[in-house]
């Protein structure tokens, strides 16, 4: 019997065929890049942890168990490249690099995490108070807010630093005085987002004070945010306090600091010795980004349909 199917038909059969091929082996193509994607993710969240861990651990374990004094001037010694005796080498007057750097990221993550929590802590009593009261309030306290935003921080922090005596709580005082600002943004936003809430309704309806809504379901609607902050803060701490050190006004120059490090480094670094700088700048760099590595996967894991929109 004769075939009785059109060439027309056969074409029609033939492109669905290939559009079904074609879209298996889009979604195919899709999948291994999600796959890809959400293995590189994990990796960046493993060993940014682990960078973290081995700076705690480093700045915990290393000065109570190596008997040296960090201060020590050895002038025989001086500027002695990396070696199985000074892995990190010595600066320029003979002192161990590796311990001055591990005292130097000590006190940097003191002043870190110190100035993101107390900056944290006023962030969010100053947008959790603007967005709760409205009115005038909140657009004194955000004009406010603008003004002193529109001084860049590092001028600010100096000029704070600059009346007190050099020292590490001159420095948290500063850091923490120019990073509230982004905070109290964030929480405000959220705190206004959380009023349209039917349970803040119904809490309202049932008599509750302002005050008491404001403490037992705003606040700890913002908590996520306001903890993703500080995080997020911690190396914008760190940066902060090198930057004032590096030019004079943070430390003692005595005391060790990263940023007070590269700053007594320049000198070497222009006679071709490379390494009194290379290691504290590495110190500044590397766990800044790990910790910030790990903010961003906590930033997506609260907040995974908004992940740049919370930058600091």
């Amino acid at each position: 019997m004769a075939d009785t199917r059109s060439p027309q038909a056969e074409v029609s059969k033939a492109d669905a065929a290939a559009q079904v091929t074609w879209r298996s082996a889009t979604g195919r193509a899709a999948a291994g890049t999600r796959r890809a994607s959400r293995s590189t993710r994990a990796w960046r969240v493993w060993s940014s942890a682990a960078i973290v861990a081995a700076v705690v651990l480093a700045v915990l374990i290393v000065p109570p168990l190596v008997d040296l004094d960090e201060q020590a001037v050895h002038l025989a010694d001086k500027l002695l490249p990396p070696s199985l005796e000074h892995p990190f080498g010595t600066d320029d007057v003979g002192r161990d690099l590796l311990l001055r750097c591990v005292y130097g990221l000590r006190v940097s993550l003191l002043v870190g995490v110190v100035a993101a929590v107390v900056a944290t802590v006023i962030g969010t009593a100053v947008g959790a108070l603007a967005a709760a009261s409205g009115g005038w309030v909140d657009r004194v306290v955000m004009r406010l807010v603008d003004v002193f935003s529109s001084v860049p921080h590092l001028l600010l922090g100096i000029f704070i630093v600059a009346m007190f005596r050099p020292g590490v709580w001159p420095v948290v005082i500063s850091v923490a005085l120019t990073h509230w600002l982004s905070t109290a943004r964030i929480v405000r936003a959220e705190v206004l987002s959380l009023r349209s809430r039917p349970y803040i309704d119904a809490a309202v309806s049932g008599g509750a004070s302002r005050w008491r809504v404001t403490v037992r379901h705003l606040l700890p609607g913002v908590l996520p945010q306001a903890g993703l902050a500080a995080v997020l803060m911690v190396p914008h701490a760190i940066w902060h306090e090198s930057a004032l050190s590096f030019l004079g006004l943070g430390l003692p120059t005595h005391q060790a600091s990263l940023g007070t490090l590269v700053q007594g480094a320049r000198s070497s670094l222009l006679a071709g010795d490379w390494w009194p700088t290379l290691f504290p700048g590495l110190f500044i760099i590397v766990p800044t980004l790990a910790i910030a590595g790990l903010a961003g996967a906590w930033r997506d894991r609260i907040n995974p349909r908004r992940r740049s929109e919370l930058m600091l």
